[in-house]
């Protein structure tokens, strides 16, 4: 190959992992922008559903509220291919070659009306060899839907649950 080629894939290569850089750090609230010293080691799209079941609040007696279940998606690489999945509780991410890990919720930060918010996880150490070996954090960005029904929640319907779609873009990050 020659040079002119070589430095022309290089570039691209740069340009690819600049960009998922710029969108992760500078297109995302502070709150949940990884520390420095961290870059992308795997970017995924998560499709799939949450369920939230209709509860009486702990903390407000008499009150009721969709409250957060868990989640269930297929991880995707940008091709489309799965590469994982997501589930939970607790929040694990698992690799298609066995390697999971849980983590830690460090921030979360709004992302639109309708959208769940973007999220900043500090990862445990993963379990098993691969993949999300040496994860470090994760990134939850460019949410769609997945918020609480709509539907009231009283105590007429208490224990239902409710089940709906939503969309993120998961970064795993690994020290330099």
């Amino acid at each position: 190959m020659d040079a002119k080629k070589i430095l022309c894939l290089t570039g691209l290569s740069l340009a690819i992992s600049c960009s998922v850089t710029a969108f992760a750090q500078t297109d995302v609230p502070e709150a949940v922008r990884v520390p420095d010293g961290h870059k992308v080691a795997m970017e995924t799209v998560g499709v799939g559903q949450i369920t939230y079941e209709c509860q009486a609040k702990s903390d407000m007696p008499g009150q009721m509220a969709w409250e957060f279940m868990g989640p269930k998606a297929v991880l995707n690489d940008r091709s489309g291919k799965q590469v994982g999945t997501y589930y939970g509780p607790p929040a694990t991410w698992e690799s298609a070659d066995g390697s999971r890990l849980t983590g830690t919720q460090v921030a979360i930060a709004p992302a639109g009306a309708g959208n769940i918010p973007h999220q900043l996880v500090k990862a445990n150490p993963a379990e098993g060899k691969g993949e999300m070996t040496g994860v470090s954090y994760i990134q939850r960005v460019a949410t769609q839907g997945g918020v609480a029904p709509s539907k009231a929640c009283a105590a007429s319907n208490k224990g239902e649950r409710e089940i709906v779609q939503y969309q993120a873009d998961y970064l795993f990050w690994t020290a330099n």
